[in-house]
């Protein structure tokens, strides 16, 4: 009885491991694609390989096959400059790559508030980037971009309701216990306003944090979606065994 306890148990935790984590949603009539992560599982940022910047989901994949694992998800996660080096606050593995930028300025990431995405020791976070800079908490990983979408269970007060600024639009929400990210992506144009709704009150995250508009990109195996496109900088992902065991 026993060992069938153990078994149960067994194909119980890999059954979780390679569960659905990405799922297609409507919300206010519009189409969206969202991936719910879980603290805990290998969610990393990537921004060089061995050759220099990935540019891409491929040259990730690339590169964690020779190790002997792939990706379950990915989605561009940041600005970045002409040569994809990051704008603004990027670390990888406890390490600074660029520093935390607070002004204001021209462009999405100028338009303050913006935000951190954080995965911590114990916990996900988004947050505001001036509170960020006053105290920063650790962060194995962190990307700043901007504007931020939800802010303590408010939306952005610049956004306008009827704005008629579209485009595809991704970004990430965490849940208030820091224990779930969602991560978003419009399948038609839309405007910051209905985008930030998804994040408040469909995923229920009181703090949100957009990624990027026409560079938007997802790569989401179960679903059919390889996320093929232009070059970009730094790249979030869920790292698992080659074959999702």
């Amino acid at each position: 009885m026993r060992l069938l306890i153990l078994i149960l148990l067994a194909l119980s935790f890999a059954t979780a491991a390679t569960a659905t984590t990405c799922r297609d949603l409507r919300f206010e009539d519009l189409p969206y694609t969202v991936c719910q992560i879980p603290f805990g599982r290998d969610l990393r940022l990537f921004l060089n390989g061995p050759d220099g910047a990935y540019a891409g989901f491929g040259a990730v994949q690339s590169d964690l096959a020779s190790k002997g694992q792939t990706l379950g998800f990915a989605m561009n996660a940041g600005m970045y400059q002409p040569d994809l080096s990051p704008v603004g606050l990027y670390i990888e593995e406890g390490r600074q790559v660029t520093p935390i930028i607070t002004s204001d300025g021209p462009g999405n990431f100028g338009l303050l508030p913006n935000g951190v995405f954080c995965i911590g020791k114990t916990r996900f976070s988004v947050v505001e980037s001036r509170a960020f800079r006053k105290q920063p908490p650790n962060c194995r990983y962190a990307t700043q971009y901007g504007p931020m979408l939800v802010i303590g269970g408010k939306l952005h007060p610049l956004f306008k309701p009827a704005s008629d600024s579209l485009n595809i639009r991704n970004g990430v929400g965490v849940t208030a216990d820091g224990k779930t990210a969602f991560f978003a992506i419009s399948n038609r144009a839309v405007n910051f306003a209905a985008f930030a709704r998804l994040f408040r009150d469909q995923l229920g995250t009181p703090n949100a944090l957009y990624f990027d508009g026409s560079v938007s990109r997802l790569l989401a195996p179960e679903l059919g979606r390889s996320g093929a496109g232009f070059a970009i900088g730094p790249i979030v992902g869920l790292v698992l065994p080659k074959g999702g065991e």
